[in-house]
């Protein structure tokens, strides 16, 4: 059984840095942060692959940077200049065995919520203007 657990959550303002960490016990090739507002779905913030290939929601390109260090049993986001629609509960999130997806004829990673299938506890970020 995997376990994974966020830290690194808080509160900061608009335009500010935060760093969120995932602690996890066994290693995934496949791993992501999703975030969630409450009384909306679960959405992909970032994903990294097998590959070391990365994956950003439209939302944060630019912003936010995925990175892990297996060594350490850490998986990271790092986020920058923050806008308050960042604010939500964090989740770290992995595949028990990479699901890849055929899209627009080359095969990615699934990033839907339903193809993952360990979850942290969730760690709050609220940015205020």
């Amino acid at each position: 059984q995997v376990q994974l657990m966020e830290s690194g959550g808080g509160s900061a303002q608009a335009g500010g840095s935060l760093r969120l960490s995932c602690a996890y016990t066994n290693r995934q090739s496949c791993m992501a942060w999703f975030r969630q507002i409450p009384g909306t779905e679960r959405e992909v913030v970032a994903a990294i692959d097998t590959e070391t290939r990365e994956y950003y929601g439209d939302s944060v390109k630019g912003r936010f940077t995925i990175s892990r260090d297996n060594a350490k049993g850490r998986l990271y986001l790092q986020m920058n200049s923050l806008k308050p629609e960042d604010t939500g509960t964090y989740y770290c999130a992995a595949q028990r065995a990479c699901v890849w997806r055929l899209i627009g004829g080359q095969f990615q990673l699934g990033l839907s919520p339903s193809d993952f299938d360990y979850w942290g506890q969730g760690t709050q970020v609220t940015i205020s203007s």
